[in-house]
């Protein structure tokens, strides 16, 4: 899904001018077609988490185009794992032993997506702040998977990730979908949950798997189908 610059705006709750310096300023990503600026909606997600800044659930309804339903995010994290002491004193390192306990169909080329990832970390720091990072790449990870899941790694030690607020990263979510739609939900859920302080706290704390998805269900319990935004930085 392709946004104007006037509706990229729209959905941020800024003016074009505004938009424009983003681009320019905030690398916000553009791209260009027929002497016109265009906005991915995808990658609109990711830079909004990234950068802390506030989406309307509009941008999700309408690239949803028709309704699909993504389960609670405490459902993706059961099944995608939430593992602690993920081992590692670089990036590279990290991502790879995470990759390694993604629950993909034994065919799946784990070397090319620890690639693609690496790629991704190379144009800017997937880390959105207060030691939490969403590596992806800027388009979904989209594999024939029966269901969506959302993987959690806890890391033995937190690193540098280059993120936005300097502060070294602890935890790694990684989002992986059916469809493009899912993707975009997924991001949705996992954002709102993230502005909770106290499961930014229990991820802090390497807390038990069972005490994380507890707050989770409580933090879903309270969701509104308001605005969503990144976890507030400190």
């Amino acid at each position: 899904m392709q946004l104007s610059i006037r509706d990229t705006g729209r959905h941020l709750g800024v003016d074009e001018a505004t938009v424009r310096r983003w681009i320019a300023q905030r690398n916000l990503p553009v791209h260009h077609a027929h002497e016109q600026l265009y906005v991915n909606a995808v990658e609109l997600w990711e830079w909004a988490m990234e950068n802390g800044v506030a989406v309307s659930r509009r941008l999700l309804d309408e690239a949803r185009g028709s309704p699909e339903s993504v389960p609670p995010l405490h459902e993706l994290l059961r099944v995608g794992g939430i593992f602690h002491g993920i081992p590692g004193s670089t990036k590279d390192a990290v991502l790879r032993e995470l990759v390694e306990r993604l629950p993909v169909p034994a065919d799946f080329d784990r070397r090319f997506l620890l690639s693609v990832l690496q790629a991704r970390e190379a144009m800017g720091s997937t880390g959105i702040g207060d030691g939490i990072a969403i590596p992806h790449v800027r388009n979904p990870i989209i594999l024939r998977v029966e269901q969506p899941f959302v993987t959690l790694g806890l890391l033995r030690e937190a690193i540098d990730f280059g993120a936005i607020d300097g502060q070294p990263v602890h935890a790694l979510f990684m989002v992986v979908s059916p469809t493009v739609p899912a993707h975009l939900a997924i991001l949705a859920r996992l954002a709102f949950a993230l502005r909770d302080d106290a499961l930014r706290l229990l991820l802090r704390r390497r807390a038990p798997a069972g005490d994380i998805l507890d707050r989770i269900v409580v933090v879903e319990s309270t969701q509104t189908t308001g605005t969503h935004a990144a976890a507030p930085r400190p």
